[in-house]
């Protein structure tokens, strides 16, 4: 995925059951791009459960992906 457009992935998370979330930042267009490369190799590899990209995220999920990413804010009250 990052190889094939300008994202960068801050995130993986290995859930229940064999599920893991990747999570890609980067403009709209690119990582549309990444993650229609990812789905495809997934689907290679196993079974594709679900592809989804946020244009312009609600400021509660960005404070969300700025946590995974570590790029938090001075004063930032959240834990960690």
């Amino acid at each position: 995925m990052s190889k094939t457009a300008n994202v960068v992935v801050i995130g993986k998370e290995y859930l229940l059951n064999g599920y893991v979330a990747v999570l890609v930042r980067g403009d709209v267009g690119s990582v549309k791009a990444a993650t229609e490369a990812g789905s495809t190799a997934a689907r290679r590899v196993g079974e594709l459960i679900s592809v989804h990209v946020i244009p312009r995220p609600f400021d509660e999920t960005e404070k969300l992906l700025q946590y995974w990413s570590g790029a938090r804010k001075t004063g930032d009250n959240t834990p960690g």
